[in-house]
């Protein structure tokens, strides 16, 4: 159920006893759609992320009617993305703790700090999308397919450089979150989807040009073009607004609002540990998916459909929330560091601090239920196959997709908690994210990635095994996450947990 007022961070003092209260604001500036409320956080972040889904679904209709064989070779794309996600979800997840710590920060060191993110992500953007144009070939033999492989060549170099694009826009999206300006990340996604749709209308659509000839490779230069055009005017919104607002600040705390390595440092204090758990996850599910690839094109489409369901339909609302959550318990936790003492290495939080600081993944968690289960439900009674059949236009993929998603559709009701409850630790202590992480994928999804290597499978039992990978894996984690959250809370309780200092700060 939703709060009847929105959040805002802010620290109380009652008596001898500190609290940290989410209290509604009463400010006449600050309306309920506001992004510095929860709910109106959430209603901006569920518009960034549902255009970029509902552009993956009609890129995939409008490649079927060029092509339906070579629908696979658009989720190159996709693994791209996987890849570039270890670097998306490095320094960009420390936003949360360090941007998104208001209370002991200034406005100009927060700006400072995004420039630097953002800087940094940029240039590691670049030369990952150098690096995927010069092993093109050896990234195709591994994700697409042997009978398209050598015509996804070239979709596979001009996907390269959403890297660049990918970093820019993840990094610009996760500062201006932490920031409370979820309206960044939708200027994003509206520029991006509006040229995406103009362009492949044009170009590659059913009512195409006169004179053109649809190609699959055309998809691919107007999907790169749309993200570029996408980053940069994200990137020139957000240095307009932050000009908007440094004019505003004291001319004493504008100093910070520049580039540095100090600024640098302090994010990788937090991202290394956020790296880490990317990078072993997304290993581990990249040595998965070349093993269903090598299973034939069907197999393959299957699955790129299957995904397109799960990131189209079931992951938009998880993701909004799981953005919201972040931003306001990064929010709560910097509020209350503050009212316990910054410089206490071993503070000790009271129940109802406790209870404040998890509020809004509790609310997360409540909505992902009241969302997912019919969602979840209409899909394996109704919409699975009829939706795969639309996109892929062939019936052995979408008989193969319906039952991928009818075997472990009840999974991804536990993935939508265990993403909201892991944005408590995400938002405060990411070395133990790392943690809860590395059980998971340590103790469940390796020992199965290396049986079902072993074992043989072939196409008839693939999935009985990857199903088994897959859904046990959102099933372990939810569990996982559950018992880490518990602990976190009971040491923050007994005063055992040991905080790292806060570092470069404004002045009390």
């Amino acid at each position: 159920m939703l709060p009847k007022g929105d959040f805002e961070t802010e620290t109380a003092t009652s008596g001898t006893e500190e609290s940290v209260e989410l209290r509604q604001d009463d400010n006449a500036e600050i309306g309920p759609r506001s992004g510095k409320r929860y709910l109106g956080s959430l209603i901006f972040n569920i518009a960034a992320f549902i255009l970029p889904a509902l552009y993956g679904t009609l890129s995939k209709l409008w490649v079927a009617n060029i092509d339906s064989s070579l629908v696979v070779t658009t989720d190159a794309y996709t693994y791209i993305g996987v890849v570039v996600e270890v670097l998306n979800e490095g320094l960009p997840r420390a936003a949360w703790n360090v941007i998104g710590d208001k209370t002991n920060r200034s406005l100009a060191d927060r700006h400072g700090l995004s420039y630097t993110l953002i800087a940094f992500q940029t240039v590691l953007g670049f030369i990952m999308s150098i690096a995927f144009i010069a092993a093109a070939q050896q990234f195709a033999d591994a994700f697409v397919p042997a009978q398209v492989r050598q015509a996804s060549l070239t979709y596979v170099r001009i996907s390269a450089f959403s890297a660049l694009s990918s970093a820019m826009q993840y990094a610009v999206a996760a500062a201006t979150r932490a920031l409370d300006l979820p309206d960044v990340p939708l200027v994003i996604s509206i520029v991006q989807f509006a040229v995406n749709i103009i362009l492949d209308m044009a170009i590659i659509s059913k009512y195409h040009a006169p004179g053109l000839t649809p190609s699959v490779n055309n998809q691919a230069a107007n999907q790169l073009a749309c993200n570029m055009v996408a980053a940069f005017a994200g990137l020139a919104y957000f240095l307009i607004i932050t000009k908007q607002q440094g004019r505003k600040e004291a001319a004493s705390s504008t100093a910070g609002a520049k580039l540095s390595f100090v600024w640098l440092r302090l994010l990788a204090r937090p991202g290394v540990f956020t790296f880490l758990e990317s990078a072993i996850r997304n290993a581990l599910y990249l040595w998965l998916v070349s093993g269903i690839i090598a299973m034939g094109s069907d197999y393959a489409t299957a699955w790129g459909c299957f995904n397109t369901i799960r990131w189209g339909l079931v992951m938009v609302p998880v993701q909004a929330l799981e953005a919201t959550s972040l931003t306001f318990i990064g929010h709560a936790w910097g509020a209350w560091r503050r009212t316990v003492g910054v410089e206490k290495r071993h503070p000790t939080a009271t129940l109802g601090q406790i209870r404040e600081i998890i509020r809004p993944a509790l609310i997360s968690c409540a909505i992902a239920l009241a969302v997912e289960v019919p969602l979840c439900l209409f899909l394996s009674f109704y919409g699975a196959r009829r939706y795969a059949y639309w996109i892929s236009g062939s019936v052995p993929v979408s008989l193969i997709t319906e039952k991928m998603w009818k075997s472990i559709d009840r999974c991804y009701i536990f993935y939508a908690l265990s993403t909201q409850l892991a944005t408590i630790l995400l938002s405060t202590r990411t070395r133990w994210y790392l943690y809860q992480s590395l059980v998971s994928n340590l103790c469940w999804v390796l020992p199965w990635a290396i049986a079902v290597s072993r074992i043989g499978i072939t196409l008839e039992d693939a999935w009985k095994y990857q199903s088994i990978v897959f859904g046990g894996s959102l099933v372990f984690s939810f569990f996982d996450v559950l018992i880490v959250d518990s602990l976190w809370a009971w040491m923050l309780l007994k005063g055992r947990m040991k905080l790292p200092p806060l570092g470069v700060r404004r002045a009390d």
